[in-house]
């Protein structure tokens, strides 16, 4: 249902980045305006989520025969890691099925929102209107990701256990709370959205002033109001828009873009820059880092702890983790900061600098996962073929694949492409680091303040790339 709710209390900012307007093509505009294509799209999804639980709880409990791994864990991995977040940012949560039933409840209609929808509406409380808890859920997944990602009965209770959390926080609280502050995939997703080059924009931010019903936040008879309770007229970077696109729907004036704009827009503007939003950067390149170690590094005692959940030795594992990516990595990244502002006589406070240069690790730690994700995709994407063929594992040969047998592709060239890869992940946080630095100095001290962070980011390539290429 739609609830008159007060506006959040932001600064009014001005564009950070300018590009062009996808809705300007008239085919392009009415599909993106339409629900329907987004329905079907999210219902598909849907079917597709039923399909992965049923078959890790029914299924074989070989995971690489398992079409609920395969789907979710190589399929959607694939797709998301190497397309969708890359070029379309939070282009997933538009049409991810994890929050549907919950928002259908709260709409009382499949699919234009009514005012007679259920449940409670009750704003998330002020103190943790924040990504910590999105920080501490990836975390707490991370030491179990051995797991997660080869057992088909774990998958399947990790993926109810999201459709279940966002079900009872839709009945409680308002709109997509649960997307917004407790989703720990929408945290990474968010994180890196701010690389790419599709964003939802306001077209003149003196028509969003003078439109005082604002029903781009609150909702009108043509939609609901935003359901990641941004208001657009204040947008200025893609962490929290989930690209839903009600308020394209909603605008009365037409007034809202979906913008085709430069690699990275969002971090070259000051806007929004949190000490939560720092963190997510450093847990995500740790958790980078410990997967590459644990799934494709030579140490079989680590691999041994980190699939033996509950055990002692598992736990000495997941302390080890959790000390690595939330102190030990920020720790050493916090030395870099101090170095590099006692070289060029900086004045600002430290947290400041952690902060600002924390975005630098953002391009890196995207290319990370891109490169990582690459060394297994290629290797187990041939599963596929014959799960789809008999996706519970009971002897179907659907499509005449069941018997095709495993076979990695491009197995040579694919190191060529991670080392390209993290290469270009290394120069962009370099010219992000150099152009934070700028923002509070010039000369020579531009490159001895951003210096120690570029050798940080150095340190952390060679080691991607010693896991993942040699």
């Amino acid at each position: 249902m739609t609830r008159r709710v007060g506006l959040p209390q932001l600064p009014v900012r001005p564009p950070s980045e300018s590009g062009v307007d996808l809705l300007r093509w008239p085919l392009l505009r009415k599909a993106l305006r339409s629900r329907w294509p987004q329905l079907l799209v999210r219902l598909a999804a849907f079917g597709g989520f039923i399909i992965a639980v049923l078959a890790g709880l029914v299924g074989t409990p070989v995971g690489s025969h398992n079409v609920g791994i395969v789907m979710v864990w190589i399929a959607w991995w694939t797709i998301m890691m190497l397309v969708a977040l890359p070029f379309l940012g939070r282009g997933w949560c538009s049409i991810c099925p994890i929050p549907l039933p919950g928002e259908w409840l709260q709409h009382g209609a499949l699919l234009r929102p009514r005012r007679d929808g259920v449940g409670l509406g009750r704003a998330w409380p002020t103190r943790f209107r924040n990504i910590w808890l999105q920080n501490g859920a990836f975390s707490a997944v991370a030491v179990c990701s051995a797991v997660v990602l080869t057992q088909p009965r774990i998958t399947a209770v990790v993926l109810l256990a999201f459709l279940f959390v966002a079900l009872g926080t839709s009945l409680v609280f308002e709109r997509r709370t649960f997307c917004r502050y407790l989703c720990p995939v929408g945290g990474f997703i968010g994180l890196y959205a701010q690389l790419a080059p599709v964003a939802i924009r306001v077209k003149n931010r003196g028509t969003c002033a003078a439109h005082l019903e604002k029903s781009c936040f609150r909702g009108s008879a043509d939609g609901a109001g935003c359901p990641w309770l941004l208001y657009p007229g204040t947008l200025a970077k893609n962490t929290y828009c989930g690209m839903c696109l009600e308020c394209v729907r909603t605008c009365p004036h037409d007034n809202i873009a979906v913008t085709l704009r430069p690699f990275g827009a969002d971090l070259r503007s000051r806007a929004g820059r949190r000490l939560d939003e720092a963190f997510k950067g450093f847990i995500m390149l740790g958790a980078a880092i410990v997967y590459s170690a644990v799934m494709l590094g030579p140490w079989g005692a680590v691999k041994t702890a980190a699939y033996d959940i509950g055990s002692p030795r598992w736990f000495a594992y997941a302390l080890a983790v959790l000390v690595f990516i939330n102190g030990v990595l920020p720790g050493l990244f916090l030395c870099a900061v101090r170095a590099g502002r006692a070289l060029a006589g900086s004045a600002q406070p430290v947290k400041r600098s952690f902060i600002a240069f924390a975005y630098a690790l953002v391009p890196l730690g995207l290319m990370a996962w891109i490169a990582f994700s690459l060394s297994f995709v290629f290797a187990s994407i041939s599963y596929l073929w014959p799960t789809m063929s008999d996706p519970f594992g009971v002897g179907w040969n659907l499509f005449g694949t069941a018997h095709m047998g495993w076979q990695p592709y491009l197995t040579r060239g694919i190191p060529v492409v991670q080392a390209l890869v993290l290469v270009a992940g290394f120069a962009w946080s370099t010219v992000t680091a150099r152009r934070i630095a700028t923002e509070e100095h010039e000369g020579d001290a531009v490159s001895l303040m951003a210096a120690p962070v570029i050798v940080f980011c150095f340190l952390v390539t060679i080691t991607l790339m010693g896991l993942l290429i040699a």
